[in-house]
């Protein structure tokens, strides 16, 4: 398939059937004076449907949604969906931005403009870049992939092939948080002469530390790191356990019920963003509702799960990192790495601590995230240009 424009049209038999099932709730009950210590809290998961019941307007999200320039085509037997929008500048740099779970594309909504025309939003021209924001596959409107294996590895392959074959660029940079910063440096590892650079938000749960054995000596940064690790997989991994091991059954839960998938999706935005336990301080219901709407429309809850299975049981190991390294910390995300580990293996040559947000940075804080990517890639641009 050739690259081909992509309209957002969602039937209305889907919103119909939505709506029936908002109306219709078999709500469970809570033990008194609990909160969200023991997961979603019942009050506020109320409050969320009442509002997606009566007052969101999916056809006012969805014609937002489409004015960004949109487009599908197959690779490797996916048909990838992915926003691509030209740069206003003298040289754009092409840029691909890779989402996580439980996000979808939207996570760059409010980033894309400020990376493309940054003249207009008080930066210089020359830092603009051509974005392309896709779907990873088995989310939203990217098609599921029908055999096993569709880890971060397999990801980044898609990627290198829609960047080179399918848009014709030549060098290009890379940039992600969660599942999209595994991707994003497996792109690196793989195809480093393709690469100008990457630019992380987080490095994940780095195993082969959890996992050092006392002929590998931890620095005390590392060896703080892994306790914080084993305490957060202790207390909220639970849902990387279940999507992990047993993604199938999960499945049939959250593909079935709207308020089942909003619960399991809105207890990770409220713990790993900078709301103090207020969700309403970083995400608009709209936002909230836009996001669990992409998993809904599609039926892609279940696929989008699998990543997590096809990561445990298939992704090959990775070595050192030669391609420079821009590392954006966001202090509420999950898990802060240790700088030694990650200047032992990749080549960081800018690392800066923010001062606020969490681990949906390009949500939650997409001036201070575009500014700091800006920065990164400006002296690369003039090294690609050589």
């Amino acid at each position: 398939m050739a690259v081909e424009h992509f309209h957002i049209q969602v039937s209305n038999e889907i919103l119909n059937d939505l709506k029936y099932r908002l109306a219709h709730v078999h709500w469970p009950d809570k033990l008194e004076n609990s909160g969200w210590e023991r997961g979603t809290e019942i009050g506020y998961l109320q409050s969320l449907v009442s509002y997606w019941q009566n007052h969101f307007d999916w056809r006012a999200q969805e014609s937002e949604l489409n004015r960004f320039s949109q487009f599908h085509c197959n690779v490797d037997g996916i048909d990838v969906h992915f926003v691509h929008e030209r740069g206003n500048g003298p040289c754009p740099l092409p840029i691909i931005l890779t989402h996580g779970w439980p996000d979808s594309y939207t996570r760059y909504r409010k980033i894309i403009p400020l990376l493309t025309d940054p003249a207009r939003h008080g930066g210089d021209p020359e830092d603009s870049f051509d974005v392309i924001v896709p779907s990873l596959p088995g989310f939203g409107f990217s098609s599921r992939s029908e055999h096993s294996g569709m880890n971060n590895f397999r990801v980044s392959e898609l990627w290198a092939k829609l960047m080179t074959e399918e848009l014709g660029y030549g060098r290009f940079a890379a940039a992600g948080g969660d599942i999209g910063s595994g991707v994003t440096r497996y792109l690196a590892f793989n195809h480093p002469e393709l690469l100008v650079g990457i630019h992380l938000t987080d490095i994940g749960i780095i195993k082969n530390l959890m996992t050092s054995n006392n002929q590998v000596k931890l620095t005390e940064e590392e060896q703080q790191y892994k306790r914080m690790a084993q305490e957060w997989i202790s207390s909220e991994g639970a849902y990387m356990s279940i999507q992990s091991t047993k993604p199938q059954t999960l499945a049939y839960g959250l593909s079935d019920s709207p308020v089942g998938l909003a619960g399991w999706i809105v207890e990770k935005f409220r713990a790993w963003s900078d709301c103090n336990g207020d969700l309403g301080q970083r995400f608009s219901m709209d936002e909230l509702l836009t996001n669990i709407m992409i998993y809904w429309v599609t039926n892609t809850i279940g696929s989008s799960t699998r990543i997590y299975y096809e990561n445990m049981h298939s992704l090959p190991s990775m070595g050192h990192i030669a391609v420079p390294t821009g590392i954006a910390l966001f202090p509420a995300d999950i898990l802060l790495p240790p700088k030694e580990w990650a200047v032992r293996n990749l080549n960081i040559t800018r690392w800066t601590s923010m001062p606020r947000g969490g681990h949906f940075a390009a949500m939650e804080e997409p001036e201070l995230l575009a500014d700091d990517i800006r920065t990164f890639y400006r002296p690369l641009r003039t090294q690609n240009k050589k």
